[in-house]
């Protein structure tokens, strides 16, 4: 079986087949960075992370190129992020953008996401969006008033086509959170004309010399000039989130084609939103979860293993229940691994003979490989995938209890499966697990803390009794108290 791709533009399934046989070239829109980076960040860059793992295990060349939006990206009320975030601060734009740019990277790192190849920033390529919007307004696409550039929509008529809404439906001024809501500029000729570049008051820190004068570019502008500087006219895959279809990724679309003339990108996947305990995150809400916090109660295994639960483009509800429950379905995978790199070790040092039980099992690691195969290959599916590897689990689990003799070249298979697809493909599997010596310490030290909160609590000490389970928690290691006493688990490491 090929890979076959749900494929947003076209609304169909379809075989995936890159340009270049050898080379899959791939656009994500990357993150803006005027903020610390949440878990809808981790839901987006985790699924494509899986995407561009997948595409490189099956023998695919990637080149993934994800974009920093450091200028431009323009709020409904005319305000840049990056400068909303300078003025919350008190610092300067570029300082936000430092600042915030290495957090993105640093949470991405700790969640195992495979860095892009290529991470360019919107205000390192002004000169080359300045050159499309000179394009657009020679070939007729584009209009400047008032040291301001329009894309004029109506001139191009396949704007709508990967949302399906078409120019006639936007209303100006509509609600914001509607799907038809376009911003509100009297200069502009139609409602849903949008800005390519910004002509920039003279208070405006971020701004560039320009044929219209000192302005700064539109955010939709960079995604399609970084995009086709890197990867040609024409590209395989664009990804994003489904939040951004709209306006985003459909005027990406309008002024990259207008100006060359080729289709854009051949795939568009993109992936469903999350909310946090069934709403929908918001600053305004005070119900933002950043990663940062995510990863001191939660492994980085965990919270992917989460994120992979469900279909990348399905929406996803982020709840402390539904990740433990995740945590607990890791757990279940990883403890068969453990005791199958124990029992390898053993195996190497003493040459066990091979019973006929082990090594018939090498015909199930070869169904189990197939089926792993088959979930990957429609459309990255990865809920599926987690499925087989979950059957693998229990298979594995009934071999290891069976009491036989399990020699070498099984227990080597196993591992390479798990390796394979646990660990290479979908990042939940680690190279390595902390060596038994280390645990043995770790559990000492815990109940030895179980025991002074006990003290504490007997001696009506509820202060400091309550101080040991809050520090123990931002370690890591999560109290539970049960009838039976306290017991502990941990969700790092």
């Amino acid at each position: 079986m090929t890979i076959q791709v749900y494929n947003v533009l076209t609304r169909q399934k379809e075989e995936f087949k890159p340009l270049n046989p050898e080379l899959v070239t791939m656009y994500v829109c990357g993150p803006t960075v005027y903020d610390v980076p949440h878990i809808g960040h981790a839901k987006t860059y985790v699924s494509f992370d899986v995407m561009v793992r997948y595409l490189r295990f099956s023998g695919y060349r990637v080149r993934y190129v994800q974009n920093i939006t450091d200028v431009g990206h323009i709020l409904d009320t005319g305000e840049d992020r990056i400068l909303k975030g300078a003025r919350r601060e008190r610092i300067e734009p570029m300082e936000v953008v430092e600042r915030y740019t290495r957090a993105y990277f640093a949470a991405m790192d700790a969640l195992d996401v495979t860095r892009p190849d290529i991470s360019p920033r919107a205000s390192a390529h002004i000169p080359e969006q300045i050159e499309m919007v000179k394009q657009l307004v020679a070939a007729g696409y584009a209009y400047e008033i008032d040291g301001s550039v329009y894309f004029s929509v109506e001139k191009f008529p396949g704007y709508g086509k990967l949302s399906g809404r078409h120019v006639e439906e936007l209303e100006e001024g509509a609600r914001a959170g509607t799907p038809f809501r376009v911003a509100v500029r009297d200069e502009k000729r139609h409602p849903a004309d949008f800005a390519l570049w910004k002509k920039a008051d003279p208070e405006h820190i971020l701004r560039w010399p320009s044929p219209w004068g000192w302005g700064y570019p539109g955010w939709h502008l960079e995604c399609s000039v970084m995009a086709t500087k890197y990867l040609g006219e024409t590209f395989d895959i664009h990804g994003g989130g489904v939040d951004n279809i709209f306006p985003h990724n459909e005027c990406e679309i309008a002024q990259a084609e207008a100006a060359t003339g080729r289709p854009f990108a051949n795939y568009w996947l993109l992936t469903g939103s999350l909310t946090l305990d069934g709403v929908k995150m918001s600053k305004s809400l005070g119900n933002v979860l950043n990663i940062e916090a995510a990863l001191q109660k939660y492994s980085p295994q965990a919270i992917r293993y989460f994120i992979l639960s469900s279909h990348y483009s399905n929406p996803i509800d982020f709840s402390d229940a539904a990740i433990e429950a995740a945590a607990k379905g890791l757990e279940r995978v990883l403890v068969p691994v453990r005791s199958v790199r124990d029992r390898l070790r053993v195996a190497e040092q003493t040459a066990a003979v091979e019973s006929d039980e082990g090594a018939a099992f090498c015909a199930t690691l070869d169904r189990q490989r197939a089926a792993l195969k088959e979930a990957l290959d429609d459309n990255f599916n990865a809920p599926a995938t987690l499925g087989v590897l979950n059957q693998l689990t229990t298979e594995v689990n009934t071999l290891l209890n069976s009491g036989q003799p399990i020699g070498q070249t099984t227990l080597t298979a196993i591992d390479q499966l798990y390796r394979d697809y646990g660990g290479t493909v979908l990042g939940i599997i680690p190279d390595e697990f902390k060596p038994e010596s280390d645990y043995a310490l770790v559990d000492g030290l815990v109940q030895l803390l179980i025991e002074m909160r006990k003290d504490a609590r007997q001696a009506k000490d509820f202060k400091r009794s309550d101080q040991i389970r809050d520090q123990l928690a931002a370690l890591g290691v999560v109290l539970e108290d049960g009838r039976g006493g306290t017991t502990y688990r941990l969700t790092k490491g």
